[in-house]
């Protein structure tokens, strides 16, 4: 991780944005030893409970055996297939069976949404390592950066997001599970021709896992890299966020 870069941006989300909540960042990685290995079962089955320690400033480092969720795993890149019965328990459920999440409206409506829009991502490491912002040592790497916010730094990273960009749709909020959001979406984003970033955390089933008035923002690096550079020059110098800003805490 470039020094320069780690340090610019603390300096700065902390001129703009107060004492919010600093992001966690993530990268893969065939090498042990760059954070806390997580043991099979120590953590929430969910990766999103997982990361809440990660938050709070513990580095963590995920095989596929620490995952417990096998949708995880899947967005997560560790495996390619999907428990049996999806299109079921992603709808309706089968009676006696399976009981269903009613996130669509029909079987035959997942597999036609399984098909349109429901990507494979391989994982290119055997670790995902997560890490906040300032843990960030020179050895790291990180591909992605994901912010757990409140809706006024939720509207300033949206915002920031667009500042140097024409195209009307530079953030997206795409149907998914709550891992898929801020690590398969956003990685996927890191070869286009502009990235963008992916708003996230709408998974019921997740939602107990952050607070009641969190959502997501992650962005590939590449992309958040032009952010900071955006910051000084951008409508966060204005009174307009002035305002905002007095209300973060």
């Amino acid at each position: 991780m470039d020094a320069a870069v780690k340090e610019k941006f603390l300096t700065l989300w902390k001129k703009f944005f107060n004492d919010a909540e600093l992001p966690i960042t993530f990268y893969y990685t065939d090498e042990e030893g760059h954070a806390e290995a997580v043991k099979p079962g120590s953590v929430p089955r969910c990766i999103i409970g997982a990361l809440a320690e990660v938050r709070k400033g513990q580095s963590l480092s995920f095989d596929v055996d620490a995952v417990g969720c096998p949708g995880g795993k899947r967005y997560l890149g560790f495996a390619e297939e999907i428990m049996p019965d999806f299109e079921y328990f992603l709808s309706c459920g089968i009676p006696g069976k399976l009981e269903g999440e009613r996130y669509k409206k029909s079987p035959e409506m997942v597999k036609e949404y399984m098909k349109r829009h429901m990507p494979v991502m391989k994982a290119p490491g055997r670790f995902i390592v997560f890490k906040r912002w300032d843990r960030l040592e020179e050895a790291d790497r990180p591909e992605v950066v994901i912010f757990f916010a409140k809706s006024d730094v939720l509207s300033g990273l949206f915002t920031l997001a667009s500042f140097d960009e024409t195209e009307q749709n530079m953030v997206i909020a795409p149907f998914g599970s709550g891992c898929s959001t801020i690590v398969q979406y956003p990685y996927l984003e890191i070869n286009s021709r502009n990235p963008r970033g992916v708003i996230g955390m709408f998974d019921v089933s997740a939602r107990p896992f952050v607070p009641g008035d969190t959502l997501t923002f992650a962005a590939p690096m590449s992309k958040f890299t032009g952010m900071i550079d955006n910051m000084e020059e951008s409508f966060l110098i204005t009174p307009s966020w002035a305002k905002v800003q007095k209300r973060i805490k």
